[in-house]
């Protein structure tokens, strides 16, 4: 069966048929894309939940379970994986299209599939999904099994996080190099605009790398050979990724402690400035307030040099104290 998407480059919004799908393929026992309906091994369906028709047709699908057909179906973003009646199913995230939002976000897609049908969901284009139609449509890969596919969709939406991460970690080695040559000013926002991205990163991977661990102990005993050791293989990959997402965040928190450190450091020493420069003031201050005073019987006040007197014992008063905070600053 012919893809029925539009391609993700041109198109505004994905081109839906009259049972609400936005692709679906038929594929030949070599795994490759067939057009021979007939001589198919196995079908992968996918549907939009924001179209009418697309939920009537889900419902409709006599082979599939009422729990697997109540899962594509769930009106909340609950996410589970679950094995049931020889069906894998379950809602997992995925970073939705970039040409269809302009924030990063993350999707939901919603998935069942047994040995010869792959159905799934979703609200929004999604990026992992896409990529693989472009797989399949270029005939660049063969997917033997619907679990080779979804496997394939699950490690895409990881890769795709592993590059990000790499990216971030170059950049906060630039972010170091800054930090440690004294030239980091103005690095608070690059970083700042790190740690969101690693936190949208961490999320998206803490979420995937917990539904994997949940099927994998819990339904071990049930899942077929073939299929417990794709589940177990996208579990110690996301596992993995996990880990390094999160010494990339131990990473940023410590770059933004030293960061936070020398601002304290300058904050201290700009204050260490206005408080000498306050003592120093204070007495000058406090001699030109009792000269000022209209009152009888101020000393110098017949006398020509006067000012000049007054002027250098409040110099000699001021350097005096000057060197007697610097005194106290040094022992501190």
């Amino acid at each position: 069966m012919a893809d029925r998407a539009q391609s993700s480059e041109t198109a505004k919004t994905p081109e839906l048929d009259d049972e609400g799908l936005v692709l679906a393929f038929d594929f030949a026992a070599d795994g490759y894309q067939t057009e021979d309906a007939g001589a198919a091994s196995w079908n992968w369906k996918n549907y939009s939940l924001t179209d009418a028709r697309g939920r009537r047709k889900i419902e409709a699908l006599e082979n599939l379970p009422a729990i697997v057909r109540a899962t594509l179906l769930a009106g909340d973003d609950t996410l589970h994986i679950d094995y049931d009646e020889g069906w894998l199913h379950g809602a997992i995230t995925d970073t939705r299209h970039k040409h269809y939002t302009d924030a990063r976000e993350i999707g939901q897609l919603r998935f069942a599939f047994n040995e010869t049908l792959l159905v799934s969901a979703r609200r929004h284009p999604l990026q992992s999904v896409d990529d693989v139609r472009r797989v399949v449509e270029q005939r660049k890969k063969p997917f033997r099994s619907p679990s080779e596919l979804m496997e394939a969709i699950i490690v895409n939406s990881v890769n795709r996080l592993s590059g990000e991460l790499i990216k971030i970690a170059d950049e906060l080695d630039s972010i170091e190099d800054s930090i440690v040559g004294d030239a980091w000013h103005g690095e608070r926002e690059r970083l700042t605009a790190v740690r969101r991205q690693l936190v949208f990163i961490h999320r998206h991977v803490a979420t995937v790398s917990g539904l994997l661990r949940h099927v994998e102990h819990m339904h071990d005993d049930e899942l077929p050979p073939a299929l417990s050791n794709t589940v177990s293989r996208l579990a110690q990959r996301s596992i993995a990724l996990l880990h390094d997402s999160e010494q990339v965040q131990s990473r940023a928190r410590l770059l933004q402690d030293e960061l936070i450190a020398k601002l304290g450091a300058e904050s201290n020493r700009l204050l260490y400035v206005l408080s000498v420069m306050t003592a120093v003031l204070l007495p000058m201050t406090i001699i030109s307030g009792l000269f000022g005073m209209n009152v009888g019987g101020l000393p110098f006040m017949e006398n020509p040099e006067g000012f000049w007197l007054v002027a250098i014992g409040s110099g000699l008063i001021a350097a005096i104290v000057y060197f007697a905070v610097r005194r106290i600053g040094g022992r501190n």
